[in-house]
């Protein structure tokens, strides 16, 4: 029930105006198929500095089926409630789509957290 309850959620947050999915529908992509993108910046630990990181979330009516971070597919993901799990390049990254937040831990020598906003 909670999958259920999560997939109606997100897809409600991700819903895209018309003429997005019109866009999504040139490029190639499956009828009814959209991609959201969220420009986050994160603040890495000890170093104090700001990266901008940009996440692009595909989805269709069911489900997201893809998720890119700075233009680079991910090799999997995960959904728990409304964060994507992932990881890239040693990084693990948490991505709450409700609150628009993003953290990271890279195997414990950095850690980042930041604010996101949809793009």
């Amino acid at each position: 029930m909670r999958v259920i309850w999560f997939a109606c959620g997100l897809a409600a947050w991700l819903a895209a105006p018309v003429w997005a999915q019109d866009k999504a529908a040139k490029k190639g992509k499956a009828p009814g198929s959209a991609e959201v993108t969220l420009v986050c910046e994160a603040v890495y630990l000890p170093a104090r500095t700001t990266w901008t990181r940009t996440v692009a979330i595909g989805y269709d009516r069911k489900r997201v089926n893809a998720v890119l971070i700075d233009g680079v597919p991910v090799y999997t993901f995960a959904i728990n409630g409304t964060t994507i799990l992932t990881a890239i390049d040693n990084e693990r990254i948490q991505i709450d789509t409700a609150a628009q937040s993003w953290t990271s831990d890279f195997r414990g020598q950095a850690t980042s957290q930041g604010r996101c906003e949809r793009h």
